[in-house]
């Protein structure tokens, strides 16, 4: 279709029927046909074996209404009509092409101006590629990337599966200018997401998540508190008969266990509980960054846990280095 002879109202019609279906400003649309009769000038030229040096410096009257054009060069004295003759019908081809890929990325980042005011919450996802280095993830209209060190240890998703991915950030490629848009699901906030979805007390701040520790795949510790009278923190975060909870745990691989923790103001008790689910904890002294605790024989491998594990977590979760230690009844 020749763009320069267009009747007025199928020019106009083409654009408004673009500009709605696609969510993109009118005047982004004809400044993207600006852009691809330049380029087509430019192509047209090089085939005649005119040379067009990198600093000259074109412009384009587009009506708007028609679609009728003129190409100028600009120079430090005059403005000169340079439209070639006969020159419509093959600038219709090639403006579409560059035309095309404008509107594609002006419809990209259209969306990626939506995903930033969702960076930090849960998007529902599927999966539709992988490789050893990501999975690539069809979100709404578009597509997320889940790198390899944002993925859960051990976790294999299968193509289609669809799965929870919490929104982290958008990724400008410096030298391509590509924007991804970066899922995860091993970071500790993916956690706090899930609270706060199924967990009225915590959606509404009730109940406040004071901290997390989290080893994705095998274990998280969740520290939470209220400030509210008649408000039980961890009872509201396990829910009656453990449903809030095993809502939490269905979005995670079987292998990770969740232990909500009661935070406290007291350094001690917080260290005592953090050890959870090991029971009868003392804490004996709070020195600097050093907590040191005793836990009855039976309980000290729980307090460990294996590997190290449970305190380890224990001490992110507090701020503390925290030494275990055993004693006998």
């Amino acid at each position: 279709m020749d763009i320069k002879k267009l009747p007025k109202t199928e020019f106009a019609s083409a654009v408004a029927q673009i500009a709605g279906e696609k969510n993109i400003p009118v005047q982004e649309i004809l400044d993207s046909i600006e852009a691809g009769l330049i380029s087509a000038y430019k192509r047209d030229q090089k085939e005649h074996g005119i040379i067009v040096t990198d600093d000259a410096v074109f412009e384009v009257e587009l009506a708007p209404e028609s679609g009728s054009f003129a190409i100028f060069e600009i120079t430090d004295k005059k403005r000169i009509d340079v439209t070639p003759p006969g020159f419509g019908r093959i600038a219709a081809v090639t403006a579409k092409n560059v035309i095309d890929q404008r509107i594609h990325e002006a419809e990209k980042d259209t969306i990626m101006a939506e995903y930033v005011h969702k960076i930090g919450s849960l998007v529902q996802g599927y999966i539709l590629r992988s490789d050893s280095y990501k999975l690539t993830v069809g979100i709404g209209k578009t597509e997320g990337i889940c790198p390899k060190d944002e993925q859960i240890r051990g976790e294999n998703l299968s193509l289609g599966s669809k799965k929870q991915f919490l929104i982290k950030s958008i990724h400008t490629d410096a030298e391509t200018g590509r924007k991804d848009i970066i899922l995860s699901r091993s970071d500790p906030e993916f956690i706090k997401q899930l609270f706060i979805r199924e967990v009225p007390e915590v959606g509404n701040r009730a109940v406040s998540i004071e901290n997390i520790a989290r080893d994705a795949g095998s274990r998280a510790k969740v520290a939470v508190s209220s400030s509210q009278a008649g408000v039980d923190p961890v009872g509201s975060c396990i829910g009656q008969k453990g449903i809030r909870i095993q809502a939490i745990l269905s979005e995670l691989p079987t292998s990770e266990k969740v232990d909500v923790i009661s935070y406290s103001k007291d350094k001690k008790q917080f260290v005592a509980n953090a050890l959870s689910p090991a029971s009868n904890v003392k804490v004996i002294s709070i020195l600097n960054d050093l907590a040191m605790a005793e836990v009855p024989e039976s309980d000290l491998a729980l307090a460990i846990g294996s590997g190290g594990e449970n305190v380890h977590l224990a001490g992110i979760l507090t701020g503390f280095e925290i030494k275990v230690q055993g004693t006998k009844p």
